[in-house]
């Protein structure tokens, strides 16, 4: 007997925005807008993926930019939102932390302030259809100059307290040390947004150390090669760092083989604060429900710790306090009700 997880109160932290598109809405708008999809992203789908090379970045990267085309006008990111909020409300969070880089919308929105105040826009009307309440983070990519990601840093200063809660770098770790974009978000924490860098997933601890000494990170997206110090993972449960944990995005990208290899338990039991993410469902296909069923099923989390690691990925969010005390007590609920009967 189980409680199901699909009631658990939760926040979703690692999410970005093209990919967050179910795979029927990309097949749709394609057809509308007269986008050729690749066979990959049609009849196999989701597709084989592997970025441990050079190529199969390439490659990842390709059909996450294709996807990206079929979205074409202000409709179009307004639905993406509205259905994205909805499965999210499906799978359980009453919080969701979407993260976009408006500059590869800029030039289709009339640029990257109009297509900011245009996603903002967007994620009230998801939020007010649905209940899910909805943070924006503004990401640099870490493949283009620094200078960028400062632009965008003071774009996302901007926007503070009006939807804007968090700072983040993505993309290829390999192409693009953190310590190169700590001007960036040294502008980003000076308005108290929450810094969340990807770091430790396509490279090593070298990479979760500089998102930690350069650039001050709140939470690493990823992070799951720590594991290979362990004066590191001491450090990130020390400083209450937490990492945004995306197990079937480990395996498609190649990170791990296996699921049963991702280091969720070892960084759980060794209380580094964990936010499970589905990092890009519409490449990967399972979304969040599924990434605590894994923890169940494949790690054998208990009840109480799947609770756990939905407190602590609610209180690394960039919710209100307000919905944090609501959710988190919704949390102890869920925890306090018997178990379903199977």
């Amino acid at each position: 007997m189980r409680r199901p997880i699909e009631q658990l109160p939760k926040a979703h932290l690692h999410l970005h925005f093209t990919g967050s598109m179910r795979h029927s809405t990309l097949i749709e708008l394609a057809a509308k807008h007269g986008v050729h999809l690749p066979h990959a992203l049609v009849e196999e789908w989701p597709p084989k993926l592997r970025a441990t090379d050079e190529r199969g970045w390439f490659r990842f990267q390709r059909l996450y930019d294709i996807a990206r085309s079929v979205l074409q006008t202000p409709d179009d990111l307004y639905r993406l939102l509205r259905e994205t909020a909805e499965d999210e409300r499906a799978a359980g969070a009453g919080w969701l932390e979407i993260q976009v880089d408006p500059s590869g919308y800029a030039s289709r929105f009339g640029g990257l302030t109009a297509t900011l105040e245009l996603i903002l826009d967007a994620a009230q009307v998801a939020e007010a259809a649905t209940g899910v309440g909805i943070g924006v983070m503004v990401a640099a990519n870490r493949t283009k100059h620094p200078l960028d990601a400062k632009t965008l840093a003071r774009l996302a200063v901007q926007y503070a307290g009006r939807g804007v809660v968090s700072f983040g770098l993505n993309n290829d770790e390999r192409r693009g040390r953190a310590l190169d974009f700590e001007g960036a978000f040294r502008i980003a924490r000076r308005a108290d947004l929450l810094l969340a860098p990807h770091g430790g997933e396509l490279s090593g601890p070298r990479s979760v150390r500089e998102c930690l000494d350069m650039l001050q990170a709140d939470r690493i997206g990823h992070g799951v090669r720590a594991v290979e110090d362990p004066v590191l993972v001491e450090r990130l449960a020390a400083q209450e760092v937490t990492l945004e944990v995306c197990p079937t995005s480990n395996v498609s990208l190649g990170v791990v083989d296996e699921l049963e290899e991702v280091p969720l338990r070892r960084l759980f039991d060794a209380g580094v604060p964990v936010a499970l993410g589905a990092d890009d469902p519409l490449l990967f296909g399972p979304r969040l429900a599924e990434q605590y069923h894994i923890a169940r099923e494949v790690f054998g989390f208990s009840d109480a710790e799947l609770a756990e690691l939905a407190r602590m990925s609610i209180r690394a969010s960039g919710a209100p306090e307000a919905r944090k005390k609501e959710m988190l007590a919704g949390v102890d609920a869920w925890l306090a009700a018997p178990p379903a009967r199977s």
